[in-house]
């Protein structure tokens, strides 16, 4: 009876240290993202979903899979920096709960098997997926994140696939302005999103010497290229109005928002209040944002079937 609950013990710390190692928490996040692009093609298209089950299931097990890897490595590479900062220096790449190797080996093996399962389901997805991978591992992690301001930028690139690779395992073609839009919106998305976690955190990025836009160029320059972004949003909801004026006034809602809780709660709260205000309202933005073009997507292939 001991040695069965050490060894469901130790089967419990392999899976906790597995899920931080792979980031967990950000695969789930971005399948609702990719499930939105997925489902809109579908409506977009005029597909049954249960004509298109099994390419659901290998694009929600192929991108999870590329997701995971990428974060693998991202913990594999940034353990040095990982150690200094608070937030992260509990990872398991970082304490040594998990060798090197296999963290390197992991990342590989789930980047193959990811982008072979998107295969099976369109060219385009399995080749969006791992331009995904590459700029998240290549111009981001060991380029950009250590070296430009603008590292935040480079990186919404490959944050923003999801949707672009949920939609393609569907149909290969992304040049429908209503993706587009999605994408798009993604990348825009990122910046407020990481910008706030940057000044919520500003010490701890300058210690690790990351520079990020706060830590640079400061919180009013912080401020007022976010407002840029969210004003760009804005003009991005338009692009939603092809496929249904209710999902471009939801996006546009949503965004102006955004805007008005960044301009009015500055002048009237500290630096960091005014960061978790936006931080939180970001995720509400992508959850109301993706969950209202996965149900309209929903209902509008039921009813239209």
């Amino acid at each position: 009876m001991i040695l069965r609950n050490k060894q469901e013990e130790s089967n419990k710390n392999w899976v906790s240290i597995l899920a931080k190692t792979v980031k967990l928490g950000i695969i789930r996040s971005n399948l609702i993202p990719m499930f939105a692009g997925f489902t809109l093609a579908l409506y977009t298209y005029e597909m049954s979903f249960m004509e298109k089950l099994p390419e659901v299931i290998f694009a929600l097990l192929g991108t999870a899979l590329v997701i995971g890897a990428a974060g693998a490595f991202n913990n594999l590479y940034d353990r040095d920096i990982d150690a200094i900062m608070e937030r992260t220096k509990q990872r398991p790449t970082v304490t040594g709960q998990i060798k090197p190797v296999i963290v390197f080996l992991l990342s590989v093996i789930m980047s193959i098997s990811g982008i072979a399962l998107l295969a099976l389901t369109t060219w385009l997805a399995a080749v969006l997926a791992f331009l995904g991978l590459f700029f998240y591992v290549v111009p981001y992690t060991m380029w950009s994140k250590r070296r430009t301001v603008y590292n935040t930028e480079i990186g919404s690139i490959s944050g923003a696939m999801p949707p672009l690779i949920g939609w393609a395992a569907v149909y290969p073609d992304i040049t429908h302005p209503a993706i587009i839009g999605l994408f798009v919106v993604m990348i825009i998305w990122q910046m407020p999103h990481f910008y706030a976690i940057a000044i919520r955190n500003h010490k701890q990025y300058e210690t690790a010497k990351i520079p990020m836009l706060p830590v640079v160029k400061g919180v009013q320059r912080t401020y007022i290229q976010t407002n840029v972004y969210l004003v760009i949003m804005i003009m991005i909801s338009f692009l939603f109005g092809t496929l249904s004026i209710g999902l471009m006034l939801v996006a546009l809602l949503l965004s102006a928002g955004w805007l008005t809780l960044s301009v009015f709660r500055y002048h009237r709260v500290n630096a960091e209040k005014w960061a978790t205000s936006m931080f939180l309202y970001s995720l509400v933005h992508m959850t109301v944002l993706f969950s209202t073009v996965i149900i309209y997507s929903l209902m509008g292939i039921i009813f239209e079937l």
